[in-house]
């Protein structure tokens, strides 16, 4: 199977995304060290998912976005051509969906956690401040988005109760637009672009950059089985 890509990036630093799987990516210090990643990557996330696929063969990059942020600490603004185009709402639907089980299992994760305020990983700045370490910081820092995402098209909604909540109430209130299948592209902060789409992809892409490293964390900390393997990660965290 070929996988098509979009490379964002800052130099070498490295993040790349599986245009036809909603979320999943892959970042590195540089495009090939990413790419050897994303087979693993495509592999966890059709587990996670329940689909089946066949084989990572061969990468093909069909898009490319250069910018000047911390791409190393997963800084992104990239939009990708696909976020673009109006959606069915079969499609809103499935994505919909999509969106709603990465929270859901984001808190099963986290629920499972033995202690939420303990960690046994360093402390590491980012451009955001301190990297969470605990499993509350990396959960909190995971729900807090939900109003930032869905603000940036418009629709001005909370982060309360759980990640699951807040997320449901976002599409809910969404949905209350009559022209929300448009998809539009619409210009948030830092003239950044944002739709729709955009915003189901990066609530499951950054779901799974901090459930990866919640995961790691419990690892680290609690022992090596500490907790189930919500999201398929077990077979492959060293290459992740």
């Amino acid at each position: 199977m070929t996988v098509d890509y979009v490379w964002e990036h800052n130099g070498n630093d490295t993040l790349i995304y599986a245009v036809d799987f909603v979320g999943a990516f892959s970042r590195g210090e540089s495009l090939d060290v990413a790419l050897k990643k994303l087979p693993a990557e495509i592999e966890a996330y059709a587990r996670w998912r329940g689909i089946k696929t066949d084989a990572v063969t061969d990468c093909r990059m069909v898009g490319q976005w250069q910018n000047s942020l911390d791409v190393c600490d997963a800084d992104s603004d990239v939009i990708l051509d696909a976020e673009r185009k109006p959606l069915s709402y079969e499609e809103y639907c499935e994505l919909k969906a999509l969106a709603l089980k990465s929270a859901a299992d984001v808190l099963k994760l986290y629920e499972l956690v033995p202690d939420k305020n303990i960690s046994n990983l360093p402390y590491k700045d980012t451009f955001l401040g301190p990297r969470p370490r605990t499993a509350w910081e990396m959960y909190k820092h995971t729900k807090d988005v939900n109003s930032y995402y869905f603000g940036e098209i418009g629709v001005d909604i909370d982060h309360d109760d759980t990640i699951y909540d807040c997320r449901l109430r976002g599409f809910e209130k969404t949905e209350q637009k009559t022209d929300f299948l448009d998809n539009k592209v619409l210009c948030g902060s830092f003239n950044e672009e944002w739709s729709l789409r955009k915003v189901i992809r990066r609530f499951v892409w950054h779901d799974r950059i901090h459930m990866k490293a919640m995961h790691r964390m419990c690892k680290v900390t609690f022992g090596e089985n500490a907790v189930a393997d919500i999201f398929c990660f077990d077979k492959y965290i060293e290459i992740l």
